[in-house]
């Protein structure tokens, strides 16, 4: 606590002196304080906490000066939050770093942030919410040695809560923009950049047995490779990435030696009025994390994008997509059409539709032989055509959207979803929920400070309430929000599973915003499950309590 104290001091003492210039710089910064007080509740499973006070604190400062810049980053867990890994208790410099840039160079030492293409190889990137921070610390270069050339190196080992991973990581990567590079095609309505990019791990050896007499020979060195290329020309787009794993016998494969392979491909087409996204992918067997025994969302290397719509309401988003790093195939199929203002259907405002379609599968596997198991540790595992899709369902999401403004004060969202999701996807048994949700959006401007917003959800599940699946069953939520003078805001909200375990998980929140900084106060109760964002998730216990956040800025 004294720690906290002394840093929210020096703060203090940094914003009233204006960030002004340090040594011919500039100082800026940053910092988050979220705090929670829980209570046993038994209704909805919620857990004695014998630390009154959860803490999570972030607080960054970042010196900068022409083409140098150098920053850090304190952090606090006294404790952790609920949902948060117990590993991150404690507190102290969590990030720091050393950068200098110019036209040319870019170069980092210390903690850094980095992607190769879309990220099926490598992308180094913090999620606070997912408490998923997975930073690298070593060196990363960048160099633009010609205009259109763009070409990446780096070598490091990743953030492990308060340490570091035991593998070493290092990677390259170069990008090339074809209408720089190639005379006479810089002013082609065409626009071609290629990319291709390679990281390896090297990790030590380790005992791992197949079975009591037999050691599985590790490879210490594990690579991955990609190609990309993304094409525009007009309102067409298109974006495809292509990427093998060598042999990584893991904890999240069960040790199995089969080479790995993921591809992602995003067609686009847009004009006024009208946008329309196409994707796919297939991923096999494309875990990658710099050692080889580690389990949670920490310590990957990689990152699969997720292949369906992130929604933000709450009911439709009980159900979220996990990606399936050891086998899936999915598409994607995302419009948006507006209709012109005068029409029938478009009124004197205009009305817009959103349609979205996501339907992820398991891919073919294939016994290697008629003795051996599909993925028995130890062996290549199984064997599968690229091109045929497995039997079994993961997720499926069909959702329209209707947007309308009503008047120059009104506005209404009318959602409509129907989810299906196999508890597979969580690494449980049982059948396939199907939900349907509707959900109606309204918001009404008093004037230009004054603004209401709400909302009502409806989820209709096949599923029938059971105690292990908290969110199963049947449910109602109710939103009232009022944003006053610009400045304060009030909620209230309740989620009701009536169908159900009968509970109520109502939320009452107030907050204040001035310039840069925001300060929340809420009271609720915190249904049990995940919490999911791009297709990584992390569980979310149940609580009852009360929650502080404080943000600011300089």
């Amino acid at each position: 606590m004294k720690k906290l104290l002394v840093l929210l001091g020096v703060f203090v003492v940094t914003v009233q002196v204006q960030a002004q210039a340090l040594l011919g710089g500039q100082v800026t910064g940053n910092f988050q304080i979220d705090a929670q007080v829980s209570k046993q509740d038994s209704s909805i499973g919620a857990e004695d906490v014998p630390q009154k006070l959860l803490s999570n604190v972030f607080a960054n400062l970042l010196y900068t000066n022409g083409g140098f810049s150098a920053g850090i980053r304190f952090e606090s867990y006294l404790d952790p939050l609920l949902g948060f890994n117990s590993q991150y208790k404690g507190a102290g410099i969590a990030n720091k770093f050393m950068s200098y840039q110019n036209e040319m160079i870019d170069i980092t030492a210390g903690n850094f942030y980095e992607q190769y293409g879309s990220g099926l190889i490598f992308r180094s990137y913090e999620d606070r919410n997912l408490g998923l921070d997975n930073a690298m610390m070593g060196v990363n270069v960048k160099v633009r040695p010609i205009d259109g050339i763009l070409l990446k190196a780096m070598v490091g080992k990743q953030r492990y809560y308060w340490d570091y991973g035991k593998g070493l990581v290092r990677g390259i990567d170069g990008e090339f923009a074809l209408n720089s590079l190639i005379k006479g095609f810089e002013e082609s309505k065409t626009r071609v950049t290629l990319g291709a990019g390679f990281v390896s791990r090297y990790e030590d050896d380790q005992t791992i047995l197949a079975n009591d007499e037999y050691k599985l020979n590790l490879p210490l060195n594990v690579g991955a490779g990609s190609f990309r290329m993304d094409l525009a020309h007009g309102n067409w787009g298109l974006q495809a990435e292509y990427a093998m794993k060598s042999q990584d016998p893991n904890v999240l494969n069960n040790y199995i030696y089969k080479w790995g392979d993921a591809l992602f491909v995003s067609a686009s087409y847009s004009k006024k009025g009208l946008g329309i996204n196409l994707q796919a992918k297939r991923i096999d067997n494309m875990g990658f994390k710099s050692e080889r025994t580690a389990t949670g969302e920490m310590l990957y290397i990689n990152y699969i994008p997720a292949m369906s719509k992130q929604h933000t309401y709450a009911l439709m988003a009980l159900y979220p997509a996990i990606t399936q790093v050891n086998g899936e195939m999915g598409i994607q199929a995302d419009v948006t059409y507006t209709i012109k203002k005068g029409t029938l259907l478009g009124g004197k405002y205009g009305t817009t539709l959103k349609l979205n379609y996501s339907q992820i599968m398991s891919i073919d596997k294939q016994a290697l032989n008629d003795s051996t198991s599909i993925g028995q540790k130890g062996t290549d595992g199984y064997t599968s055509d690229f091109f045929k899709v497995g039997d079994e369902l993961y997720y499926q999401d069909f959702n329209m959207e209707i947007s309308k403004k009503l008047s120059s004060k009104s506005k209404l969202n009318l959602t409509y979803a129907y989810i299906a999701f196999n508890p597979v996807m969580e690494n449980e048994q049982g059948d396939i929920h199907y939900n349907n949700v509707v959900v109606a959006d309204y918001t009404y401007k008093l004037n230009n400070k004054n603004v209401i917003r709400g909302e009502l959800q409806w989820l209709k599940s096949n599923i029938e309430y059971f105690d292990e699946d908290k969110r199963s069953g049947d449910w109602l939520m109710a939103l009232v929000e009022w944003n006053f003078t610009s400045a304060f805001f009030v909620s209230v909200s309740d989620q009701y599973n009536y169908n159900g375990s009968k509970n109520h998980y109502y939320n009452v929140s107030v907050g204040y915003t001035h310039n840069t900084t925001r300060f929340q106060l809420g009271y609720g109760k915190q249904r049990k499950g995940l919490l999911c964002i791009g297709g990584v998730c992390r569980e979310v216990p149940a609580s009852n309590g009360l929650t502080f956040s404080l943000t600011s800025s300089f």
